[in-house]
């Protein structure tokens, strides 16, 4: 058993039983640091600045952006620990540029298809509810996704609405989001209108306690 692997079976262990890491990260720290030592050819040189740079390239050609930064993250983490210790004369990633940019990845969209099939059954539980419960569920549960398809508003913005915050007249809805920004979203969808219309009706009661969704 050579120093580094010494050196990287003792962090694993301080990441273990002191940092009290989960046992999916010690694995991924442990598959990463084992693949910078199989890169280093000469352990002597291990260390060194040059080493960790090429290493990096390395990772560079052979993953994408988010695989790398965090192979990047477990090998600076091992180095800081090793400088903690007094183990390095200098942490090689002191003077290394180690900055990249990562492609913006599109977020993935339902397809409307899709939309549309939920949507066809939600409507038809709501013709097929045996007791007034069950309606008041479809009921509220289609109010929740057509609003939510219309207005792509979150989840968390949805939860806070109040009944004051809709806006019939003017089919509007105040919507408090990130940092108490507010912004009016307009509804233009005749089915998403009556929707929460036949809900604020359906439980207009239990909105005045609770707040708009149940």
């Amino acid at each position: 058993m050579n120093a580094l692997n010494n050196y990287i079976a003792e962090y694993i262990e301080y990441c273990e039983y002191r940092k009290r890491l989960d046992s999916k990260t010690l694995k991924a720290y442990k598959i990463d640091l084992k693949q910078f030592e199989d890169f280093c050819t000469d352990l002597s040189d291990c260390f060194a600045k040059s080493v960790v740079d090429d290493f990096i390239t390395n990772l560079h050609k052979q993953y994408k952006p988010k695989t790398v930064r965090r192979k990047i993250a477990s090998l600076k983490a091992f180095f800081h620990h090793m400088e903690y210790r007094e183990l390095l004369n200098e942490n090689p990633f002191a003077k290394l540029d180690i900055r990249f940019r990562e492609a913006k990845l599109l977020p993935k969209t339902v397809p409307f298809h899709s939309i549309q099939a939920f949507l066809s059954t939600l409507y038809a539980q709501k013709e097929l509810a045996e007791s007034k419960y069950q309606l008041r569920c479809c009921i509220r549960d289609i109010a929740v996704i057509e609003l939510l398809f219309a207005t792509g508003m979150r989840i968390s913005e949805l939860c806070s609405l109040k009944p004051s915050d809709m806006d019939f007249e003017n089919n509007n809805i105040l919507i408090y989001g990130k940092g108490a920004k507010e912004r009016i979203i307009q509804l233009g969808n005749q089915e998403v209108i009556s929707a929460l219309i036949l809900y604020q009706e359906t439980i207009k009661t239990d909105i005045k306690v609770c707040g708009y969704f149940l």
